[in-house]
This record gives structure tokens, C-alpha cells and sequence, in this order.
């Protein structure tokens, strides 16, 4: 039990002592978010860059009790160059074009440091034969830390709630990597889930710091990592499908967003006020009562996907089936993968 609280707990006091001091940083660099348009629910000017703190709370801990391997060194540096391009971006913006250059680097450090996709495994035979990806790991993997580390990002619109669900993705990793006895993906879990929780007292309505998109895409990208080590290099039967249940809040609504701009003929690139945050405040939820109710749907995705881990290969399939049926159910209902004009128009 030791590899999980002392490092949580070390890692939430350092972000909470970091916070305070990354906001006077922030507004002294000019690093501050001013509201330009009605899609962003706060309205006055809110320094960015707090995922700085995080960071630091991070690389600190993860020194301290994790092994120092080229793993560990990869994550390290990885995520370090897309801290620097979130940090840019905070302060004076940065391309698009520029910010995928960061990430596939950062990819590209991972796979060096064997952080990658190398097999998955077939759920439907009785071997769980695994599948040698072989010359389609690296672009695989790529893919996959590039998608996951914007997900977050995407979903960073609201107090709180890109900081609460990658505290609640790191701990259902926690609890799947505790399925198969992942001494340092235990530790990297619950190190990352005490910086967030540290972080969210500055963070939580009303917020005195975002995180921005030094810490957003920071996130996004360890919490990739995490599901390469933790999940993925696993010989479980359902291996592949457990981290997008885990991540499901943000991968199913930046699913939905590409899928709802598709079909009303618009760019996958163009913001709207579709996403699954915005459709609850139009219920007339409040900013804490959406967070709170987005933070039970991620922790509903991390305890089943602890239980598929958990279920033999037939049942974790079955169960897999009927949660992405059901989910899929609950958008169309929501309006989440068809857009409205007047979403269109407010933009």
C-alpha cells in the first residue's frame, strides 16, 4: 500500500505547493486566457500554464520511487517536449501544425525508450494469441499518443474537469495495473492522480488557474503512456479495449465531435458547442453539477473497465459490447453526434 499513498500524497502537497507560485508565473509572463468568444464559459481574463505545477510534481516524485530506467527517462523527455509546446502555446499560441510536430516527436521518444504498441491480442480465440504488429507498431503507437494526448485537451473546458478525469483515469489504471502485479505503472498512477489532486483546489468552479495546454496535452500524453505499460503490453484477452474505456469521456466525445462535424459538412478542426459539457449546461446544470456528473460517468467507465480486465475472455467481450452499445445509445439521445444550427451560428 505504500507504493500507492506515499507517492500520491508526496506528489499532491508538492502541485499544491507549486500552484500558487505557477499562477504569479503565469501572469508575469503573460501567459493568461481572455475570453474572445461565447463558447468559453468564464469571463474574465484566468492565467493559464498550471499544469507547470503538475509537471514539476511529476518529474519530482517519479525520481524519487520509480526506477530510473530509459523508460522512465523517455516519459521523462517526452513528456517535456510537449510540456514546452503547451507552455508556447499558454503564452503566445501555437500553430497546429507546429503542436503535432511536438507531439510526433514526443511519440517518436517514447518508442525509443520501448514505450509502444508491439501486439495486441484476439479476444475472440481461446490462445488469446497475440498479434505481432511488427512494422506497424511505430505508426500504431504514434497514432495512438498523438489521439490520446489531444482527447484531454478537448475536453479541458470547463473547471476542474480535464484535472478530476485524468485523476480518475490514473486510478482505474492503478486498479488494472494492480490486476497484473505493474509495480511502477502503480506508482506513475498514483503520482499522476496526486498532482491532479492537488492541483484542483486552484482549479475546481471558481477556478484561480487553468491548467491550459501545458497541462492538459502533459496529461493527455503520460496518461497514453500509461495505457501503452500499464494495459496494452498486457496478455489479457480484452487488453485493447480496456484503456478507450478508461479514457471513454474523452475519447467518445472527441469521437462524437469529429463524427457530429462530418455530417453537417464542416471541418473536424471547427470548435462547436456540441461536446458533452456544453449539452449539460444547455440542460441548465450548472458549471459544478456538470463536472461533477462528467467526473461519475469517467469513474463509471473505470469500474468497468477494471471488471472487464478482470472477466474471462468471452464475458469481457460481452461486456465491452453492450457499455460502447449503450454509450452510443446515450449521445444520439444527447444530441452529441448531430449538431445544431444555432450551435453553428453562436461560434
Amino acid at each position: 500500500m505504500g507504493n500507492i499513498f506515499i507517492p500520491f500524497i508526496i506528489s499532491m502537497i508538492i502541485s499544491l505547493i507549486m500552484t500558487p507560485q505557477i499562477r504569479k508565473l503565469a501572469i508575469k509572463v503573460g501567459a493568461v486566457d481572455i475570453p474572445k468568444d461565447n463558447r468559453r464559459v468564464h469571463k474574465k481574463p484566468m492565467p493559464l500554464m498550471g499544469g507547470l505545477a503538475m509537471y514539476i510534481s511529476i518529474i519530482i516524485t517519479s525520481l524519487i520511487f520509480l526506477p530510473i530506467d530509459k523508460t522512465l527517462i523517455s516519459i521523462i523527455i517526452g513528456g517535456t517536449i510537449i510540456l514546452i509546446s503547451g507552455m508556447i502555446d499558454d503564452i503566445k499560441e501555437l500553430s497546429p501544425r507546429m503542436k503535432f510536430l511536438f507531439q510526433i516527436i514526443a511519440a517518436v521518444v517514447l518508442i525509443i525508450g520501448d514505450v509502444k504498441i508491439e501486439a495486441i491480442t484476439n479476444p475472440f480465440t481461446k490462445t488469446s494469441k497475440l498479434l505481432d504488429l511488427g512494422v506497424f507498431s511505430i505508426p500504431i503507437t504514434i497514432f495512438w499518443i498523438v489521439g490520446i494526448t489531444n482527447t484531454l485537451n478537448l475536453i479541458d473546458g470547463l473547471d476542474g474537469l480535464a484535472a478530476g478525469v485524468a485523476m480518475i483515469s490514473s486510478l482505474s489504471f492503478l486498479a488494472v495495473a494492480n490486476k497484473f502485479n505493474y509495480i511502477p505503472v502503480i506508482i506513475m498512477s498514483s503520482i499522476i492522480a496526486g498532482s491532479c489532486l492537488g492541483f484542483l483546489p486552484y482549479n475546481f468552479n471558481p477556478a484561480k488557474i487553468f491548467m491550459g495546454d501545458t497541462g492538459a496535452l502533459f496529461l493527455g500524453f503520460l496518461l497514453a503512456a500509461l495505457s501503452i505499460e500499464g494495459v496494452m503490453k498486457s496478455v489479457a484477452t480484452i487488453a485493447v479495449v480496456v484503456p478507450i474505456i478508461i479514457l471513454g469521456v474523452p475519447i467518445f466525445d472527441t469521437t462524437f465531435a469529429i463524427f457530429r462535424r462530418l455530417l453537417n459538412g464542416r471541418s473536424i478542426a471547427e470548435a462547436d458547442k456540441g461536446h458533452l459539457h456544453h449539452r449539460l449546461l444547455a440542460m441548465g446544470y450548472s458549471q459544478k453539477k456538470t463536472v461533477l456528473i462528467l467526473y461519475s460517468i469517467s469513474a463509471v467507465f473505470g469500474v468497468c473497465a477494471t471488471l472487464i480486465a478482470k472477466a474471462n475472455s468471452k464475458r469481457g467481450v460481452i461486456m465491452a459490447i453492450v457499455l460502447f452499445i449503450i454509450t452510443i445509445l446515450l449521445a444520439g439521445k444527447m444530441g452529441l453526434i448531430t449538431t445544431k444550427e444555432d450551435d453553428h451560428e453562436e461560434n
